[in-house]
């Protein structure tokens, strides 16, 4: 995100960066005459048809953004009033707050920790900002200001610099003269937007805030090429109401794979077949380890289900990770967790089990062959292997061999 004010305005331009496809506007009227109204954008169902704020801007040009951040947990232990709700807190902020100063006196009562996940930014109309951390509040006024996915208060400049986006995003505001133009603020955010390359998947919606004159620009899909206005006022003269983003644009292809790719996280079938799955796998491992011991000195046929059963576990495992990090599906292969080695290890689960398919395989033929082998036995080895067929087409679907990407 960004903020700038010129030519007697600020402007704040916010780029959500999401893999969901359930992109809002809505618009909130004031309960009563001490309340501002107001007008947010999100993607994150929280409820029936409620969704967590992401950005907004209310009647007084009280502006906000939220990313996406690391700040390492504290101990320290406060008295503060403990925030039960995320979005009854967030709109109470702009229903009743005008400026950074109405915002600080009102953060300062809570205990913010539980956005431990979360950087926050209030811009107001006058060009004044507010950086709310889990632990810190940060002002400023700088005549621009460029945040992306990291706290202020424990990152230098140069290590906020390897972020493309925020190195990409000052260098325009350094490389140009900034004004407080649509077509300037467009620039910016189409300077700072992601489109990856596996998934062509990126930057969700962009919102153009202009605080001075309570309109609010639409862009979908990091696609600048078409843009939605708002006037908040009118907006709310119809009294409060939500709209689908998606259904305001003209079809993007981008858009529209993204919607029909399936992962566990937005199909929940797919999460319970990964849990059966998963169980399946340590109960073949179990049976295959007792077989092979029974049977380990009369015959050698059996030796190689110990190998069997491990990989199985090592294929449980990686399924548990695959339930459990939406970032696999999106980021290139393999896919590097950042912060678990173990993780970032087990993303080569699918070129292993790709390569001994071969010879589990060849075995497998040799197993059923065997006169000796029991035919249950033989039929929880092929069942098993069923398994493995199954997961590299699965694993070929979500990319997961597309480590030239």
């Amino acid at each position: 995100m960004y903020k700038l004010t010129a030519d007697g305005k600020t402007m704040v331009g916010c780029n959500e960066d999401a893999w969901r496809t359930t992109s809002r506007i809505w618009f909130e009227t004031a309960k009563n005459e001490s309340e501002y109204e107001a007008a947010f954008t999100g993607s994150r169902k929280v409820g029936p048809n409620q969704f967590a704020p992401q950005s907004g801007m209310n009647t007084v040009g009280l502006t906000f953004s939220r990313l996406v951040s690391y700040f390492p947990k504290s101990d320290q232990k406060s008295d503060k009033k403990k925030i039960t709700n995320e979005v009854s807190y967030l709109t109470e902020i702009l229903h009743t707050c005008a400026t950074v100063a109405d915002v600080k006196r009102f953060i300062e009562q809570y205990d913010h920790s539980i956005f431990i996940d979360d950087v926050f930014i209030y811009i107001d109309s006058s060009g004044n900002y507010l950086v709310v951390e889990p632990y810190d509040l940060i002002e400023g006024s700088d005549q621009h200001y460029v945040l992306s996915n990291f706290c202020p208060s424990i990152t230098t400049n140069g290590k906020a610099r390897k972020l493309e986006r925020y190195r990409n995003g000052e260098d325009f505001f350094n490389n140009h003269a900034p004004n407080a133009s649509l077509d300037f603020c467009t620039a910016v955010s189409d300077t700072m937007h992601v489109c990856r390359s596996r998934n062509g998947d990126g930057t969700l919606l962009t919102s153009i805030w202009d605080t001075k004159e309570g309109l609010v620009n639409l862009y979908f899909y990091h696609s600048y090429d078409s843009t939605v206005q708002f006037d908040i006022a009118d907006e709310l003269a119809q009294g409060d109401h939500i709209i689908n983003v998606a259904s305001l644009f003209p079809t993007n292809p981008e858009f529209e794979r993204l919607a029909s790719f399936k992962t566990p996280f937005n199909t929940a079938s797919l999460r319970v077949l990964l849990v059966i799955l998963a169980g399946i796998l340590t109960l073949l491992a179990f049976i295959f380890i007792v077989f092979s011991l029974r049977n380990r000195k009369t015959d050698s046929a059996y030796k190689s289900l110990i190998f069997i059963s491990g990989l199985n576990v090592a294929l449980t495992f990686y399924f548990f990770v695959l339930a459990t990090n939406i970032g696999i599906y999106y980021f290139d292969a393999p896919f590097k967790h950042y912060s678990s080695t173990l993780i970032s290890m087990s993303s080569y689960m699918p070129f292993l089990l790709l390569i001994l398919t071969v010879p589990v395989f060849a075995y497998t033929i040799r197993f059923v062959r065997h006169a000796g082998v029991k035919a249950g036995v033989k039929s929880l080895l092929v069942a098993n292997n069923l398994i493995y067929v199954l997961s590299i087409i699965a694993f070929a679907y979500w990319g997961l061999f597309n480590f030239w990407n």
